[in-house]
């Protein structure tokens, strides 16, 4: 057999990769504050009751077992605070040394070094403003969103860089812009305001050939010829039940690699039978020609028994030709 990453990458060229994997095998390089750590500690794995406030001064506390928390204050959700704000430096040491360090601690192995840059653009926004407030801020305040949204973006850039230094070969990014049944935004907002600072960072990692893997949420149908506009070369997680399945792939096939496609609540809540099911159709949809990765549509804390389910579907059942 091929090796994992080649395997891999013939997947995402829609290039005869001998079998359908859960995933890319990837070993992720992260900076402190990418998944909402503050300089004090905090973070997700803290225990339910946790508050705490990132690198970016929001504050945050945890409410459920094995899942993120939510951002309780948002820091420049009053435009006067702008003027004494002061926005994290992605050449602190504190903030960028994690990642040299966990590059350091990498013994090798056969699989791609990747960087993250969770909460990319949208959603760190309104972790900052609040997410009603930086979608009124888009109409009645359209240059103090720009400002927000430029900001963030110049710190992104700066991490980028580093991730490029460590030598990635892929990056996931990530901003949800859908809800079950449309998008968030408009997609006149998306292009106005959003689309001309992500190309700052997609430009970048596209001319150093470093592989997109782009993570959103929702229904996102009506924007799938943006992300291949913008150089994504692997979208996830393609909610199933937000999603006409066969009809993403119909507009994505052999331009751009698809990662999920699984329901959730099968992968909770379903019998064996049922997961199985759920993994030969996703496959038999998103599968047959390369391009697809199989997993569920979120990460959740799925008991453990079902995912053992799901992966042995996903080999006996992955297996090219299809």
């Amino acid at each position: 057999m091929i090796s994992k990453k080649e395997n891999a990458l013939r997947a995402l060229r829609f290039d005869n990769p001998e079998y359908i994997m859960s995933g890319m095998p990837v070993y992720t390089l992260s900076y402190n504050g990418c998944n909402h750590e503050g300089y004090a500690g905090g973070g997700h794995d803290c225990p339910v009751g946790t508050r705490w406030t990132d690198i970016w001064n929001t504050g945050w506390q945890k409410e459920q077992d094995g899942v993120m928390g939510f951002p309780r204050i948002n820091p420049l959700a009053d435009m006067s605070c702008l003027r004494e704000f002061k926005w994290p430096e992605p050449n602190d040491e504190r903030i960028c040394g994690q990642i040299y360090k966990m590059k350091e601690a990498y013994e090798g192995g056969d699989c791609f070094i990747a960087g993250s840059h969770r909460d990319t653009l949208w959603e760190k926004s309104y972790m900052l403003v609040g997410m009603e407030n930086m979608m009124v801020y888009l109409y009645t305040e359209p240059e103090y969103a720009r400002e927000i949204l430029h900001n963030i973006m110049n710190f992104q850039l700066g991490i980028a860089e580093h991730y490029i230094n460590a030598g990635i070969e892929t990056v996931y990014m990530g901003d949800d812009l859908g809800t079950q049944r449309n998008l968030l935004l408009g997609i006149d907002m998306l292009y106005e305001f959003f689309v001309p600072e992500y190309k700052r960072l997609f430009d970048l990692y596209k001319e150093r050939n470093v592989i997109i893997n782009f993570h959103s949420c929702g229904h996102i149908e009506p924007i799938l010829g943006l992300f291949m506009d913008l150089g994504v070369d692997c979208l996830n997680p393609i909610q199933a039940t937000a999603n006409n399945l066969a009809r993403v792939r119909e507009i994505t096939n052999s331009r751009m690699a698809l990662e999920g496609g699984i329901p959730t609540a099968v992968v909770m809540d379903g019998t064996p039978d049922e997961i199985v099911s759920a993994v030969k159709d996703a496959i038999h949809i998103l599968g047959q020609n390369g391009g697809y990765f199989c997993q569920p549509d979120q990460s959740m804390p799925f008991p453990e028994q079902n995912i053992l389910v799901l992966n042995d579907a996903v080999a006996k059942y992955g297996l090219y030709p299809i």
